[in-house]
């Protein structure tokens, strides 16, 4: 396990510290809100980035094999998923090919479902785009959230639904889905000529007592599907602007290869890829470490709030490094906001982002900061509730 340095961010033109003030008209705040690491990166990313700076050339590059090979035996190893080079393709992110497949696979008008809350850049895609957005909310019991499969169903059925936006490990709500749950999504998604576009980002950080599902592991589906994921959030490498478009099926590979030529996009920069390849090389000691701090921190938060606040709910982190929390036997909806900007002087994702005001009195916490951040946070929340 590699020693994980916390880094004080301030001042060094990080999104996470030095904009909040156009998210949150504020800078003065602790930064616990978009789903970015304060550790450093694993050293063997930073030595492959330092060779290659000292290198000193930084013109046209081609994409080293190691950035896919690594990749491809990561996702064997840890996640026994086999994947091969001619399967995956490149996009600057998970949202942007979110975005062109609510394009490829949907028309003005089309009903596009989501499992509410969810990562709120679904909902921009589908609402920019003028899709009609299907909610399907989570149902929760004892703390944990689950599908409603026959809503799900229904609602598909109800609005002629043509494409399905999964998140996996799901964020905000931290469910790493089983394998039972998956299924009965997609046959699903089978019986009503579904698509699916999976963003498995989160697959790597899964805690203790978990184990993530790849999608790709059921078998019978790959031609109605296709997954993202990428490096960044595993290894805190979202500035490297690299992330994987998998697509075992023909068809679809060519679908995306003529959509990208038209817009003429074709690769990411060189840094990203010599970081990525490094990271998935050698980067297992340092993702233990931080799901260490990670795990450890989600387990205060839960504590705590249970001893000095009973009726907040903290739904248990299976996966993901972002805690919801419902504050709602608290605070009202429309005084979320009040309460925890103003008062506790902290930046968090609030859930009215994640699917409207029925989630007004919720919060998403940024977990993967030192323990001492998330302890002061939990204090001040206390303090300025009770």
């Amino acid at each position: 396990m590699e020693e994980i340095k916390y880094v004080d961010r301030v001042g060094t033109d990080c999104s996470k510290w030095d904009s909040m003030d156009a998210r949150f008209g504020d800078n003065d705040l602790m930064a616990l809100w978009v789903a970015d690491m304060d550790f450093m990166a694993a050293e063997c990313v930073r030595k492959a980035a330092r060779e290659y700076a000292d290198f000193g050339i930084y013109g046209y590059y081609k994409v080293p094999d190691a950035y896919y090979q690594n990749f491809i035996d990561w996702e064997e190893k840890y996640h026994h998923c086999h994947i091969e080079k001619q399967w995956l393709r490149f996009s600057p992110g998970v949202v942007s090919p979110i975005n062109w497949y609510v394009n490829m696979k949907t028309k003005p008008g089309d009903g596009i479902i989501v499992l509410t809350p969810v990562y709120y850049p679904f909902l921009d895609a589908i609402r920019d785009n003028g899709r009609q957005l299907i909610s399907c909310d989570l149902v929760r019991k004892d703390k944990v959230y689950h599908i409603d499969c026959a809503d799900f169903e229904k609602k598909i059925v109800d609005n002629k639904v043509k494409l399905f936006i999964l998140s996996s490990p799901h964020n905000p709500v931290g469910r790493v889905w089983k394998k039972e749950e998956l299924e009965q999504l997609l046959a699903i998604c089978r019986k009503h000529q579904v698509f699916v576009v999976a963003d498995e980002i989160h697959h790597d950080l899964i805690m203790p007592g978990y184990e993530h599902t790849e999608i790709l592991n059921i078998p019978g589906y790959t031609d109605m599907l296709v997954v993202l994921t990428a490096g960044s959030k595993t290894f805190n490498l979202a500035g490297c602007k690299n992330s994987f478009v998998i697509l075992p099926d023909e068809k679809l590979r060519q679908e995306y290869d003529d959509f990208l030529a038209a817009l003429r996009i074709r690769g990411g920069n060189a840094f990203g890829y010599v970081a990525v390849a490094a990271a998935f090389g050698g980067g297992r000691p340092w993702l233990e470490g931080v799901i260490d701090i990670i795990h450890k921190n989600a387990q205060y938060v839960e504590e705590t709030l249970a001893e000095k606040l009973p009726e907040a709910v903290v739904s248990p982190l299976e996966g993901t490094y972002l805690q919801w929390v419902d504050l709602g036997a608290y605070v009202k909806p429309n005084e979320t906001q009040e309460l925890i900007q103003n008062k506790c002087r902290l930046a968090v994702d609030y859930g009215e982002w994640f699917g409207g005001e029925r989630f007004g009195s919720f919060i998403r916490l940024n977990l993967a900061t030192s323990p001492e951040n998330i302890k002061e946070a939990v204090s001040r929340i206390v303090k300025n509730i009770g």
